[in-house]
């Protein structure tokens, strides 16, 4: 199986970049994993609503860049389904069996995703109401994938 993460922006966060490295090692055991990192457009403090609206539009343009055709995606997005860590490990279960094997999650910018990525998605997944900044996201994404791939294995990593 082979698992991507796009992300917007480049993660400096020495803390953030440690942890990542540590679930993309031990996600080497079930999966080829990698993260891509797309750049950020860069805008000024203060946006309209249709500034806000291009700067996604640029990024999402990035995003739709280095997704294949043959993927399934995944966007994070807010009003996205929530999950149990129970279902999430079924899903990618189920994707692998029946023969999705190419899977890609998207996290967004600070803005949000453009409605042309949230478009390509299979589906919208969410991890709760909470805003958190789309830098930990990625290291909460990583982990979550390997519980996934723990609890699918029977392994006592979830309790």
């Amino acid at each position: 199986m082979n698992i991507k993460i796009i992300g917007v922006g480049k993660l400096k966060e020495k803390y953030l970049k440690q942890g990542i490295a540590e679930y993309a090692k031990r996600l080497g055991t079930f999966c080829k994993f990698q993260i891509v990192e797309v750049p950020d457009e860069k805008a000024p403090e203060k946006l309209s609503p249709a500034e806000m609206e291009g700067v996604k539009e640029k990024e999402g343009e990035r995003i739709l860049a280095k997704i294949k055709d043959k993927e399934y995606v995944y966007a994070l997005a807010i009003e996205g389904k929530e999950r149990s860590s129970e279902e999430f490990a079924k899903e990618l279960a189920d994707l692998g069996t029946y023969g999705t094997s190419d899977i890609t999650f998207v996290i967004g910018g600070s803005l949000g995703l453009s409605p042309e990525v949230l478009k390509r998605a299979n589906t919208k997944i969410s991890f709760g109401r909470f805003t958190l900044p789309h830098q930990l996201m990625r290291m909460v994404l990583t982990e979550q994938i390997y519980r996934g791939f723990m609890i699918n294995a029977g392994r006592p990593y979830h309790k």
